[in-house]
Order: structure tokens, then sequence, then C-alpha cells
């Protein structure tokens, strides 16, 4: 075993301690939380290593790392999850590989999705990021839709063709009332889902949790949590 391939495993082993040590504590299965390594700014030999030691789920944030990544890996079984901020000129190339895009916050954003897909004759998960800093009908900081926002943009997303609704996405706010009250977030981000399912049952996931966070994630319920330093460590950035 290479070197970089020990240290990626002894990290992965030591998020999952954390992660199904935070699943017992919350009287929940381990097979209830996705691991999704963030694989942003890091080669795709690591995403290639990863995948060697179990990862099936990866991320990225910016198109210009990603599209060529993914390209590198597309012998692998690999579910990519765009998590960055989406520019409509982007659409397009993240079409072509993503399998899952976390970061829906604007009805222009759907519609260009969906005529995307459509092209590619592919059908792209959504999740509608929420952004717990934003005014009503404002977007966050980091982007992300308002809670108020969200009835209006799940109801575009099921009706574009190309798009399957599969849940609802937040990343810890730096301002406002949940500012560094990341468990109340996503225990917000819980309630959200639970109004989301009331109508539309499919639509389940719910991501949250970083490195710093996922315990907290994971005693809210979130069923996914996006992890990248913890794994990956601290390495010179890609460019």
């Amino acid at each position: 075993m290479t070197d970089r391939k020990q240290q990626l495993a002894e990290n992965l082993a030591l998020v999952e301690e954390r992660i199904a040590a935070a699943c017992t504590a919350a009287g929940r299965a381990r097979e209830e939380v996705t691991l999704i390594v963030v694989t942003k700014t890091y080669p795709a030999t690591d995403a290639r290593l990863l995948y060697e030691l179990g990862v099936r789920h990866v991320a990225e944030n910016r198109d210009q790392d990603a599209a060529p990544k993914a390209a590198a890996c597309a012998d692998l079984d690999l579910t990519w999850h765009f998590v960055g901020q989406l520019q409509t000129n982007k659409v397009r190339s993240v079409a072509g590989y993503a399998d899952v895009v976390q970061s829906v916050d604007r009805l222009k954003l759907v519609s260009s999705l969906s005529a995307a897909a459509e092209k590619e004759g592919r059908e792209l998960g959504c999740l509608l990021q929420v952004a717990l800093d934003a005014e009503s009908g404002e977007r966050g900081a980091r982007g992300g839709v308002s809670p108020e926002g969200i009835e209006e943009l799940a109801a575009a997303v099921d009706a574009a063709p190309g798009l399957r609704l599969d849940g609802l996405m937040t990343v810890a706010p730096l301002s406002g009332p949940y500012a560094g009250r990341q468990r109340a977030a996503f225990d917000r981000l819980m309630d959200l889902s639970t109004a989301l399912r009331a109508t539309r049952p499919a639509a389940n996931m719910v991501s949250a949790g970083m490195s710093a966070d996922l315990e907290e994630a994971v005693a809210a319920g979130a069923t996914h949590v996006r992890v990248g330093t913890a794994v990956l460590g601290v390495r010179p950035k890609l460019g």
C-alpha cells in the first residue's frame, strides 16, 4: 500500500469511527448515514484511491476541477455530487457527469438543469439548498433558498423533465440566528425536510454536516454527511 493510500485508509477509519459513534449515540443504524467524501482541490488519483478503499460517493464544488476529474474516473462506479454554487453557464458541463446536484437554489437554475439533463439523456437528482441565514425570499451568503421559498422551488423541480427531487441540503450558516449553532441549524433543516416529505415522501435525502460538525448532523437525522479535510487532510491545492 502506498503512503498516500495508507494515509487515506487511516483517515477514513477515523471518520468511520466518528460516524458510527454518532449513530450509536443517536439510536440510529450506521446504514442510515452515507459518507460523501468532498474531493475538491484534490487530484483524480486520490478519488481512485478512495474508490479502492470502498468510497462510492464523492463531491465537488467547482466545475473546472470536477469535469476533468470525473472524466479521469469514468471507469469507476462513483456517484458524483455537485455541492458548490452553480452558475447557469456551467450547467451543461455539470449535467454531463453529476448524479446529484445539491445546490439547487433558484428557478432559473432549475430550468437550465432540466434543459441540460434532457439534452444529455440523463436524470439528475436535485437537493434544494436551504439558506438558514436568508431573509424571506432572499438567498443566503453561501447561496441557498430561504425556507419560505422551498415549496415553490420543489414544485418547479417536480415539473421539470430530467430532474428528480431528492431532498434538502444546508451548510451551517456563518451569520443570522443559527450562526455557531450547528445542531439547531440541522434540527431546523430536519423540520423542513419533514414538511417536504409530507407531500413528497421520496424526497427523503438530508445532506448536512462536514468534517467539524458531522456528529451534530447525524444527531439531528442527516442521511448524508459531506467530509473533506478529515479524510483527505491538508494538501497543496490544484492549480
